[in-house]
């Protein structure tokens, strides 16, 4: 039996894959110490792991004020990196450094920048897990940034373009990570660059946990990487366990009322700062005289709605989106990744860090279409939905089946945990 240290933060996008690999290693009869926010605790104890409290750890999603300072599409990124994951990178160093006593390996999400660290003094293999293609920065497919979307035009002059962009964006957050490099260097270790680029990856494993439909691999990737697909998996979050029932029964004698309806939804942490997405999404809804389901999360639901409409705190996406005629979502890449599997189109809204870049990818794909935040307003919701779903054998409709066929056909030989955590045992076995 082999004990491996999981560590994550950040939202369920990050949390549900590491998860699904977590349970897939413990399947094969190993020990898993799962390191993560209390906030995912009672979760994460139910599957029988070993749990931890990682810092930093003062996210609150309840804290309407610090999500939305996080969740920022100019700023969100910088405040995250610079003022949560590098200023408080002693603590998490610390924390990794006490829980990876005794363990064979390390497996760590984004944001976990420390776990590089304690792995080299340790000297244990260890694994970065890319959830999106946009983490590798690659010259040859180069991801949307967060606030500078409007510089993507730029990236069909190819490589040598890109190649600039990424040295202007090292360039822009070059003061970030001044922490994790003078703890790099109080640790004797020899000095690195910018581990928000190429230093993050392990060279013993890099898991890239997204479907090929989505990002290929690529010449400037790191020659550790392995494409698993995605790693799914999906319940309901603690804060809305007890409304499961209820939920599943409502939905059940609404889907039997009527034609599939539009699902609005905002994933797992933008569903805290949602503007006015909920009720441009319910007018939106009314123009196009649309059955819909709106996920509404902490939010106030929906009071009198018609019988065409439900509004309910969550529901599992494995349910709900393949009973969708389309889906309107934030752009997160687990969002993405259970829509895509669903085979149905999409409306992405992108709110701050890699989803403007899934938006993208997802367009590209042809099963989506976008709309910003700051355009998000029903007439234009509408327009863009009517066009995602009217006519005969609509093209977006489609192709998301298509892709949907091609994903299943992609997991013939297992899904993306059970791959990943065949590539770990291996990692662990060759030393």
């Amino acid at each position: 039996m082999k004990r491996i240290l999981l560590a994550a933060i950040g939202s369920l996008g990050d949390i549900h894959p590491m998860i699904a690999i977590g349970l897939a290693l413990q399947s094969r009869g190993h020990e898993i110490i799962f390191a993560t926010s209390s906030y995912y605790h009672k979760r994460l104890e139910q599957f029988g792991f070993t749990v931890r409290t990682l810092r930093p750890d003062s996210i609150n999603p309840t804290d309407i004020d610090m999500l939305a300072s996080l969740m920022d599409l100019r700023q969100g990124t910088c405040r995250l990196m610079r003022d949560y994951i590098f200023a408080n990178i002693n603590d998490t160093y610390e924390d990794l450094l006490a829980f990876s006593e005794s363990v064979d390996a390390i497996l760590v999400t984004e944001l976990v920048y420390a776990g590089r660290l304690v792995a080299d003094v340790r000297k244990i293999p260890w694994a970065f897990l890319a959830l999106s293609p946009g983490t590798f920065f690659s010259t040859h497919d180069m991801p949307v940034l967060p606030g500078a979307e409007g510089f993507s035009f730029l990236t069909k002059f190819g490589p040598s373009v890109n190649e600039g962009l990424i040295q202007l964006g090292k360039f822009s957050c070059a003061s970030w990570p001044a922490p994790y490099h003078r703890l790099r260097n109080s640790l004797g270790l020899q000095p690195q660059d910018n581990p928000i680029f190429a230093a993050k990856f392990s060279p013993h494993l890099v898991l890239a946990a997204f479907s090929s439909v989505l990002g290929r691999p690529q010449v400037d990737w790191p020659k550790s990487a392995v494409v698993t697909g995605f790693a799914y998996h999906d319940s309901v979050p603690d804060l809305f366990e007890k409304d499961k029932e209820s939920n599943n029964e409502r939905l059940a004698k609404f889907l039997a009322k009527g034609e599939a309806p539009i699902v609005f939804t905002l994933g797992s942490a933008a569903m805290f700062v949602p503007g006015d997405f909920y009720h441009e999404s319910l007018e939106a809804a009314r123009r196009l005289n649309r059955r819909a389901i709106f996920l509404m999360g902490q939010n106030t639901l929906f009071e009198d709605l018609p019988q065409t409409m439900l509004a309910v705190d969550y529901l599992p996406f494995q349910d709900i989106f393949p009973q969708a005629a389309a889906i309107v979502h934030q752009g997160g890449v687990g969002t993405s990744a259970q829509a895509l599997r669903a085979g149905k189109p999409t409306l992405c809204v992108p709110f701050s860090h890699d989803q403007p870049d899934n938006a993208a990818r997802l367009e590209r794909l042809g099963t989506s279409l976008s709309l910003s935040r700051q355009k998000y307003r029903a007439a234009a919701v509408a327009a863009r939905l009517s066009t995602l779903l009217e006519g005969k054998a609509n093209p977006h409709v489609v192709r998301a089946a298509a892709v949907a066929a091609r994903m299943k056909n992609e997991t013939n030989d297992g899904d993306g945990a059970d791959k990943a955590a065949d590539c770990i045992l291996k990692m662990i076995d060759d030393g």
